[in-house]
């Protein structure tokens, strides 16, 4: 069943393998993915230790629902400390990975040292080899995936791999399964590189059984039902997920030239429509497709339509790299933002980071700060399509001065720029905030200040704020299943209220990644879709385990508390704009320009800013300065960590 699913210890130094179950009463306290995660990354990273060195252990699971009878259970997590920010280190991925490692007998690995040379992990039914990838090096994330299978024999092998951005230590490299899944965020592709890891590789026929399979599959009849009809999924199926661009972007929430405008003006080029227009003539009407198990669809497949990459095929792209390739740099032709997506897959490189970074060196140009010396002649300004696909090259690659410079991320660079430099950096905790703009949206700003990775929308979300659902509504959701009669506002643009509903959404989204089920499946884009009232029936149908909503609740505030402890070990403090849950100033200071009058002319109130970190703190159990309060840790039984009870 779910719960023999093993965790694996492979110290790729030694080359030993250890197998081991795991244990019920840790089942029961961090469930599986994310939350178990964070318990090992607490319990087996030494304090302070070099992320780009051997003894930091990198953690690739599943969930505890992965590859059973429910709803789209298809996501990868991978744990570390991050090389971008020092702290947490966390990306979560979908397609078919997890699934496969858990038919082959696994739900966790913890993997430690540094191979002599690069090696790729062979786990298939119960068995895990160490192999040689010698010849492995150097390819992109999708030769290595059809090089692995060709090796191995067997076209339905899986794989999570890097490209040459993890081999090259770019801090901000992913790990790729499939064409377009990544585990994107903090870098856990230079982690798998500085270990010689260039992939892991599963197959499995190993039985799941599942405790109640009719009660799972009639229940989950009844999620497909409430997932499928829900309006933003099937706006989803018909034009992924880029129908968020043309939402946000009209309304006036997203960064156009770094953070200089809040909306992108004639961007006809680049919404979502075209974008569909162009899979439609390149992949026919059926272009759109789906991780495992999952019945929205969201991934639409295409093929570059014209210029250099002609013909070159790839999915996507998310709205992430509509904003990446498009918003930031104010790129607006659809080629860039297609084949900058297409780039970043193959180099296994996160998007948001790169587009980021990529747009803060524009702004710098045009400052003056950078200049074309740096540059070696290149003309870095914001809307040079060509100057922006260079530079993914030259960082990926770490060719040239500043190449290598935008390669270590931006709180790095900036100390190698210098000349206020950091300024316009638009970061949290060394992360760079992906596309949006928060200035119109206090609860979205708080989100991204205080999410355990950084700059994040992932983590702690509340995006159906942006849909002014009535307070009855909201009242329904967010009181449940703990109680909560403070206030709460309709209105976007409020303070009140909206440290409660972040702190609800980040226990929302840390069950969600303990379950192993994808986001859009539940209460995180859609108000009526699952959340914490239905999940106990699901669980207990897989697995036979029985819990209550609350006892889920408590969960989630666990795992997450243990990702807070894991940041505050390795140095987070509240205010340090570079480790801490603090904004740019440019939230504060400078107002938006552009977008619908309620956007219009918006900053932060630094006040009222504050007073929701202190709220938001409270709600979570923290002191003023963000740390657990002793009778917290005594409520979630983590008075002891770390215990190394696996």
């Amino acid at each position: 069943m779910a719960l023999d699913r093993k965790i694996a210890y492979i110290n790729l130094s030694t080359g030993k393998i250890d197998i081991k179950p795991i244990p019920l009463d840790v089942r029961k306290k961090f469930l599986g993915g994310r939350g178990l995660d964070a318990y090992l990354l607490f319990n087996h990273a030494p304090e302070g230790c070099d992320p780009l060195g051997p003894d930091n252990p990198l953690l690739i699971s599943g969930g505890i629902l992965t590859a059973t009878c429910a709803s789209a259970t298809a996501r990868t997590h991978i744990m570390a400390k991050s090389p971008l920010t020092g702290l947490l280190g966390s990306a979560n991925m979908g397609g078919f990975f997890a699934p496969e490692m858990a038919w082959a007998g696994f739900h966790h690995l913890v993997i430690t040292g540094k191979a002599d040379k690069p090696v790729y992990l062979w786990i298939h039914n119960g068995k895990i080899e160490i192999r040689d990838a010698t010849r492995l090096w150097g390819k992109s994330t999708t030769e290595t995936q059809w090089a692995i299978r060709e090796e191995l024999g067997d076209e339905e092998v899986k794989s999570a791999v890097i490209g040459q951005a993890g081999e090259n230590l770019v801090r901000y490299a992913n790990v790729m399964t499939g064409i377009k899944n990544a585990a994107g965020r903090t870098g856990m592709g230079a982690v798998m590189g500085s270990k010689n890891l260039k992939a892991v590789a599963v197959r499995g026929t190993m039985d799941i059984k599942i405790a109640h399979p009719f009660e799972a599959l009639e229940y989950n009849k009844r999620f497909i039902e409430q997932i499928t009809s829900a309006k933003v999924n099937r706006t989803q199926g018909a034009l992924g997920t880029p129908f968020i661009w043309g939402a946000t972007n009209t309304w006036g929430g997203v960064r156009n030239r770094n953070f200089q405008y809040n909306q992108m003006e004639y961007a006809d080029d680049i919404e979502p429509e075209r974008l569909d227009e162009i899979c439609t003539e390149t992949m026919g009407p059926h272009h759109m497709a789906g991780c495992f198990g999952c019945q929205v669809h969201c991934r639409a497949q295409y093929k570059i339509p014209t210029g250099p990459y002609a013909g070159k095929y790839d999915e996507g792209p998310e709205y992430t790299s509509q904003g990446a390739f498009g918003g930031e740099p104010d790129c607006r032709k659809a080629e860039t933002v297609l084949v900058g997506n297409h780039l970043v897959d193959q180099y296994g490189v996160d998007n948001l980071e790169i587009g980021s970074i990529i747009s803060w060196a524009m702004e710098l140009y045009e400052l003056g700060i950078l200049t074309s010396k740096d540059t070696d002649g290149l003309d870095l300004r914001f809307g040079n399509d060509d100057a922006l696909i260079e530079m993914v090259h030259r960082i990926c690659l770490r060719k040239g001065w500043l190449g290598d410079v935008l390669a270590e991320g931006g709180i790095p660079a900036s100390e190698k720029i210098g000349q206020n430099s950091f300024e316009y950096l638009i970061q949290v905790k060394g992360m760079s905030n992906l596309h949006s703009d928060e200035r119109g949206t206090p609860g979205l700003a708080l989100n991204i200040a205080t999410a355990s990775r950084g700059s994040d929308h992932l983590r702690s979300r509340p995006a159906i704020d942006l849909y002014h659902l009535p307070e009855k509504v909201m009242r329904r959701i967010y009181s449940n299943p703990v109680p909560y009669d403070g206030p709460l506002s309709s209105e976007h643009t409020d303070y009140v209220g909206k440290p409660w509903q972040v702190f609800w959404h980040q226990n929302c989204y840390m069950a969600v990644d303990c379950l192993g089920i994808c986001k859009y499946h539940t209460l995180f884009l859609g108000a009526t879709l699952p959340n914490f009232e239905d999940w106990p029936k699901v669980i207990y149908y897989n697995t036979g385990l029985e819990f209550t909503p609350v006892e889920l609740w408590e969960i989630a505030e666990r795992c997450n508390i243990m990702e807070r402890l894991f940041n505050l070990r390795e140095g987070l403090t509240r205010y340090d704009l570079q480790k801490g849950d603090m904004l740019n100033h440019r939230y504060f200071d400078e107002p938006t320009r552009r977008g619908a009058p309620d956007v219009v002319g918006r900053t932060i109130d630094r006040d009222k800013f504050k007073i929701m970190v202190d709220e938001f703190y409270e709600h979570c159990g923290w002191d003023e300065n963000g740390i657990p309060k002793p009778e917290t840790l005594q409520r979630l039984n983590i008075t002891q960590e770390p215990s190394h009870l696996l």
